[in-house]
């Protein structure tokens, strides 16, 4: 199997960690499921850093976020699939 670019925990996550270095923008990454081992492929829209969150699927504004199948936060602002996910776009619900 190949090395993946991004790891997703659970099938209804809506975002992934990006695995590798120098992530760029219109790399084809390998997705693969840890839950199952599956995999799948998504188009980065931008260059995305290491350890940082893409989407898996369009992201409304107001719409809960999902990591490791766990409710991480809300949504900012659409987010696009393969756009980077971080505080310019999402935000805790704690605060």
């Amino acid at each position: 199997m190949a090395i993946p670019h991004l790891l997703v925990h659970e099938k209804k996550d809506t975002v992934g960690v990006v695995v590798v270095e120098g992530l760029k923008a219109g790399t084809d990454m390998l997705a693969v499921v840890t839950h199952d081992n599956s995999d799948f492929r998504i188009i980065a829209k931008m260059d995305i850093p290491i350890g940082h969150k893409i989407a898996l699927k369009p992201i409304k504004k107001g719409e809960t976020i999902w990591k490791y199948g766990q409710d991480i936060g809300i949504a900012k602002a659409d987010i696009a699939v393969g756009e980077h996910v971080h505080v310019h776009n999402a935000k805790t619900k704690r605060w």
